[in-house]
């Protein structure tokens, strides 16, 4: 049968369509694959993290515990490795305790109840160390709540758990070394005084009595060699004297004694020029005592 010529293109147009849809659909279908090759195996509400995170009962169990060095017969082999699991354990706590929170969480769990002489000496590294370099320091009640590396936003994270919660009658304040040396990053004196002011508010709110302290001597900083750091640390010191007389708190000045005359810390009373030693210490001791009597 000869069809008319209008069906016969009719038909063809349909053919061609239908070609077309069928192109199509099949170019849908391979771009599909493809992705679903290039997806992650696993949606993403599956990507469940291996270590809790949020809310946890007990967030501090979970913080990987700092390395231990090792004895002096191995402790030449196993530096570098030690260095590399510092560098990780520093990492983690900042990233998950940047507040520090968990170093004293246990100690101060244990404590005996507040005496009516309670201090508390807050601070960086110079204070955590201070407890070892003069031990004969912290008795009757007098307690170290320093954290090695700290700086004044680090400290006022942790201020309530490690200084208002522990019901002291005095906190001396030892602060902002690690600030200038840049150890969270940039930052202004602005910012360090603003800090600090924040502590000494939240002491004074919970009728605890404050000493701050100068900062202690440094020409540099051996983790930070390009960091100037004696013009502020002039800076500073000039404002916390300042601030100390301004609000009637007692104020203790570290950086005269240590001074070498040239702004940096004099080498027969530190360990690297930024910490002090056993008599570097001592003398610190001493100034601190005559602090804690005037803030009685």
């Amino acid at each position: 049968m000869v069809r008319p010529s209008k069906w016969v293109a009719r038909r063809s147009e349909n053919m061609s369509i239908k070609a077309s849809l069928s192109l199509v659909a099949g170019m849908v279908l391979a771009s599909g694959v493809v992705m679903a090759q290039m997806a992650p195996t696993s949606s993403f509400h599956a990507d469940v993290p291996a270590e809790p995170v949020g809310v946890v009962k007990d967030p501090c169990a979970v913080l990987m515990p700092p390395p231990l060095a090792p004895g002096p017969a191995a402790r030449r082999d196993a530096k570098t490795a030690l260095a590399a699991a510092s560098k990780a354990w520093a990492q983690q706590r900042m990233e998950q305790d940047f507040g520090g929170l968990c170093h004293y969480a246990h100690p101060n769990t244990t404590l005996a109840p507040a005496t009516n002489h309670r201090v508390i000496f807050f601070g960086d590294s110079i204070t955590e160390s201070w407890g070892s370099g003069d031990p004969s320091l912290f008795t009757n009640d007098v307690i170290d709540r320093g954290v090695s590396g700290q700086t004044t936003s680090q400290m006022l994270l942790r201020f309530r758990a490690d200084v208002i919660n522990l019901h002291p009658a005095v906190v001396h304040i030892l602060a902002g070394t690690n600030d200038i040396a840049g150890n969270t990053g940039p930052v202004t004196l602005e910012t360090i005084e603003n800090n600090i002011q924040s502590m000494v508010d939240m002491a004074r709110a919970n009728h605890i009595r404050v000493i701050l302290a100068a900062l202690t001597p440094a020409a540099k900083y051996p983790w930070r060699p390009t960091i100037e750091a004696v013009e502020n640390i002039r800076a500073l010191n000039a404002w916390i004297k300042g601030y100390a007389q301004k609000e009637d708190l007692v104020y203790v000045d570290y950086f005269t004694p240590l001074d070498d005359g040239h702004r940096g810390f004099k080498a027969n009373l530190s360990v690297d020029g930024v910490h002090p030693n056993a008599a570097g210490y001592a003398i610190m001791s001493r100034l601190a005592k005559q602090a804690i009597a005037k803030a009685e």
